[in-house]
């Protein structure tokens, strides 16, 4: 079954369609989530609290795009919103998999990034400021692009970028 037949199945109350696509996705997003926030308890929360959302608003899926960007932009809102209340930071590092060691290039780079002489000024931005860098800089997505997976419009994106990158500037000076 297509993950949009299975979001419609939901929608019309299928628990078994909610199990199936979180057995699909669920692993998927927990990594995803990993490279974002350190603290795996947190990560586990979300995940769940992103299928909670899924389950009671299935029926808003449009059926527009793909439902993993669907799944991805509700999970990231529920992860800067727990990362707000604990005041953590959302960039949370070394991603390490289950083997102890970083498995892709993507975790080198943002290990390297997490490390290095940057890490000061990535710790100072807020959780909005650093999604933002996240996605844009980071995951290489455009404003656009960026504001559709936050959530928010495409020029709070641009002006949380400029705002990320003076208060960096000057955490680097």
């Amino acid at each position: 079954m297509s993950e949009s037949v299975l979001v419609r199945a939901i929608a019309d109350g299928d628990v078994g369609a909610l199990r199936e696509l979180h057995e699909l996705r669920a692993p998927w997003l927990a990594s995803r989530l990993r490279r974002r926030c350190s603290d795996w308890g947190i990560v586990d929360e979300v995940v769940q609290d992103t299928f909670l959302a899924v389950w009671r608003f299935a029926g808003q899926y449009r059926g527009e795009g793909d439902v993993g960007a669907w799944i991805w932009g509700i999970a990231i809102r529920k992860l800067i919103d727990r990362l707000r209340r604990k005041r953590l930071p959302v960039l949370g590092l070394p991603v390490l998999g289950l083997s102890g060691r970083v498995e892709s290039a993507e975790e080198l780079v943002l290990e390297g990034v997490g490390y290095g002489d940057v890490a000061p000024a990535l710790e100072a931005l807020s959780p909005e400021l650093m999604a933002v860098v996240q996605a844009t800089i980071l995951d290489g997505l455009t404003a656009r692009e960026a504001g559709r997976l936050l959530g928010i419009p495409t020029g709070t994106v641009k002006t949380r970028l400029m705002r990320a990158k003076r208060v960096m500037r000057e955490q680097l000076t």
